[in-house]
């Protein structure tokens, strides 16, 4: 059973940064996508950035390019997002995913709350 448990969510202020880590347990992770998505109040939840677990390729959201980074520990089945110079806008619940593609996940954490205020 793939179990997915983030942390590192909080309340920051605007430019602030929050380094989210999600640990994934329950099988091999060989060749899939890792990522995070979001919940933001009002809107569909939407892809935030992904990686791959066993090349490393990485992709992400065009507006949170240059400031978040999303990255593997591969010994310990855990994925992060650094999340710098937040923004307001990136307010929202974050969600922990993984699956064969980035775009089709098949499973998914709880989440974990961002506050970023003005």
């Amino acid at each position: 059973q793939v179990q997915l448990v983030e942390s590192g969510g909080g309340l920051v202020q605007t430019g602030g940064s929050l380094r989210l880590s999600c640990a994934a347990s329950g099988r091999s992770f060989e060749n899939y996508d890792m990522g995070w998505f979001r919940r933001v109040p009002g809107k569909e939840r939407e892809f935030v950035a992904a990686i791959n677990w066993s090349d490393g390729a990485t992709h992400y959201r065009d507006s949170v390019k240059w400031r978040f980074t999303i990255s593997l520990d591969n010994a310990e089945n855990t994925v992060f997002l650094q999340m710098n110079n937040l923004k307001p806008e990136d307010t929202g619940t974050y969600y922990c995913a993984v699956g064969r593609h980035y775009y089709n996940m098949d499973y998914w954490g709880k989440g974990t709350r961002v506050t970023v205020s003005s």
